[in-house]
């Protein structure tokens, strides 16, 4: 009887598989599932902070905090949880951040339009945002963030 085949980790990276693996056995959705998690983590911190600073000081500072309070948070459980990746922390460190603050940014540009310009509510606005923000992460994260070049 052979033993299962481990699957490729995507996007080139490399290391062992982590933990959320002996769960969930695909690297991919378990990607996916983390994402998930930080989505909904980085919105209800946005949520929490609108809540609590938004009528006082604006729906940007509570998409700041709540990105502040989510980012390192989201590197580490990806990283550690569902890649493993060895070595190039830094390097990893700051091209997820490149790409986190890139869809930070976006994020921040699509909620003025929505907010100030369509006249559009924070919350709801923000649900929309995040989905989209979502897709787009995933893919810059995948192919970019934690890629590794294959072994020769």
């Amino acid at each position: 009887m052979t033993e299962p085949e481990t699957p490729a980790p995507p996007a080139g990276m490399s290391g062992s598989p982590g933990p959320l693996m002996r769960i969930i056995k695909n690297q991919p959705f378990a990607f996916l599932l983390v994402g998930g998690v930080n989505t909904t983590l980085g919105t209800g911190w946005f949520i929490v902070w609108q809540l609590l600073i938004g009528e006082r000081y604006g729906y940007h500072a509570a998409i700041v905090l709540g990105y502040l309070c989510n980012v390192l948070c989201a590197f580490a459980m990806y990283r550690y949880l569902v890649f493993r990746v060895r070595g190039h922390f830094f390097r990893d460190l700051l091209r997820f951040f490149v790409v986190n603050f890139g869809a930070f940014l976006a994020n921040i540009s699509l909620m003025t339009v929505a907010v100030s310009f369509l006249h559009f509510p924070p919350i709801p606005s923000q649900l929309v945002v995040t989905a989209v923000m979502a897709v787009v992460s995933f893919f810059g994260y995948r192919d970019f963030s934690f890629r590794r070049k294959p072994a020769s």
